[in-house]
């Protein structure tokens, strides 16, 4: 069974966001939270073959002291992501998350994150990791293979984080958003929020059709839902009607027939996260 809420940790500006927005997310589901944090082993290893270097053949000393270089660094990143675990846990804390827990890896980011991807009911992360060259900065680069990967909805984070009051699902008819949707109606962690749904694509009976089907669902479940319909760019349409409606979040699925399939499993993917400059939540 699918329960905890698992938020990825890093030494980004995005940290506080995703510390917020997984508390929230926690206590909306009533489900643990997890902070983890993976340190990637490729830059925690030890430099320790270099004897084919021109000059350092016959320096051991120097060897060894290049070695001991790395070993310092490797201690001192993994107490780095100790302490920022230990923050984000009292930041939860204070939000009122009941016991949040704390989980330190060495390794790749999304072997880890399959390790636990049966015990993740929704993960989140941000947006970018750090520009630095820290141990921390490939998680922004990881974003796009992390939805690839997981088979999990996943929730990404975008600059300082504020309790949505609207949230806006991307709808075009597939099976992911029409789960999607079933998914919405049942979940607790949009309930009472205003709920907009915007099919991308020109106004035609069968799109009508579609949300309608779509807002019934919805609507029977008690949920604020409003429909709409607008023709262009998926990736232009959505935004605007974003900032026109003061949407707080947003909502898509991963895969589906349409050009916002493209958008997410393309080389896009980080430009729409971008462009959307609010929470994305993704539906698999």
């Amino acid at each position: 069974m699918t329960t905890n809420v698992m938020a990825c940790i890093d030494g980004s500006s995005h940290a506080s966001a995703v510390c917020d927005c997984a508390s929230w997310a926690s206590l909306r589901l009533e489900a643990p939270l997890t902070f983890i944090h993976v340190q990637d082993k490729h830059v925690a290893e030890v430099k320790s073959d270099l004897s084919g270097s021109i000059g350092l053949g016959s320096q051991e000393h120097l060897l060894a002291e290049l070695a001991e270089l790395d070993a310092q660094r490797s201690k001192l990143a993994t107490e780095q992501g100790s302490l920022m675990l230990d923050a984000a846990r009292t930041r939860a804390t204070l939000a009122g998350v009941a016991a949040p827990a704390t989980l330190q890896r060495h390794g790749e980011l999304i072997e880890t994150l399959l390790e636990f991807e049966a015990d993740t009911r929704l993960l989140v992360l941000g947006r970018h990791g750090e520009t630095s060259s820290s141990p921390y900065a490939h998680l922004g680069s990881h974003v796009e293979q992390v939805i690839r990967a997981l088979h999990r909805p996943i929730l990404v984070t975008q600059g300082d984080f504020k309790a949505p009051k609207k949230v806006m699902l991307a709808f075009d008819g597939s099976a992911t958003t029409r789960k999607g949707v079933e998914m919405l109606a049942q979940s607790p962690l949009f309930r009472g929020l205003e709920l907009h749904i915007v099919l991308v694509g020109a106004d035609t009976d069968d799109h009508r059709e579609q949300l309608k089907w779509a807002f019934d669902v919805l609507n029977q479940s008690g949920i604020d839902a409003h429909t709409h319909i607008a023709a262009g760019d998926v990736d232009k349409v959505l935004p605007a009607y974003q900032q026109e409606h003061g949407i707080d979040m947003m909502v898509m699925g991963a895969y589906g027939h349409s050009r916002i399939r493209q958008l997410l499993v393309g080389s896009t993917t980080t430009a729409m996260i971008s462009t959307a400059r609010v929470p994305l939540l993704i539906l698999r």
